[in-house]
């Protein structure tokens, strides 16, 4: 399974070691207010893991836990999948972090990883992200990886924004640079 080093993260695969951590973020009803709307019971934290290590052995690809590089500390979790659980979707890119992460750039520094890494090994023709029309931070991270606002639709029976990057758009973006240039340091 892959494993993808920033200049300030490890994102690993999230597994059942992750557990405590994860279901205290996802367990934050400020953090879920855009996700499920909802705290995570400890059964649904349960639930996500075993999809998630389920779709790592079938695709090669799902969430990671993002863990700080100086302190060992699980700040987040984020994806490549397919939009909307669907195989046949596109590859979609997504992202939590806990409250006393927010603002620090962690969004983006692992977005700008996952998303590169998917352009380069997966390869598809594009990237999505949605995100509830409400939430500006995650619009934002969207913007800064060069994504393009697409549309409203309708995805996780939220309606969501959808923002698109073509692998062309990537290819020529100062986000794909940063990620080269991170990814040889």
């Amino acid at each position: 399974m892959t494993i993808l080093v920033t200049p300030r993260l490890r994102l690993v695969p999230l597994d059942d070691s992750h557990f405590d951590a994860l279901h205290r973020l996802n367990s934050d009803p400020v953090v879920m207010r855009y996700i499920t709307g909802r705290p995570d019971t400890p059964e649904d934290t349960q639930s996500m893991i075993d999809r998630v290590k389920a779709r790592w052995a079938e695709f090669g690809y799902s969430w990671w836990a993002f863990i700080r590089r100086d302190n060992d500390d699980l700040i987040g979790t984020g994806c490549i999948q397919h939009l909307n659980r669907d195989p046949a979707g596109p590859l979609e890119t997504g992202w939590r972090l806990r409250q006393d992460a927010w603002g620090q750039g962690y969004a983006s520094e692992a977005a700008r990883h996952m998303v590169g890494w998917g352009f380069k090994t997966l390869k598809p023709e594009l990237i999505c992200a949605v995100c509830q029309p409400e939430n500006t931070p995650s619009s934002t991270v969207m913007e800064k990886l060069g994504m393009h606002f697409v549309g409203l639709g309708r995805w996780y029976d939220m309606d969501c924004k959808r923002y698109d990057i073509r692998a062309g758009q990537w290819a020529a973006s100062p986000t794909k640079a940063r990620f080269d240039a991170e990814a040889e340091a």
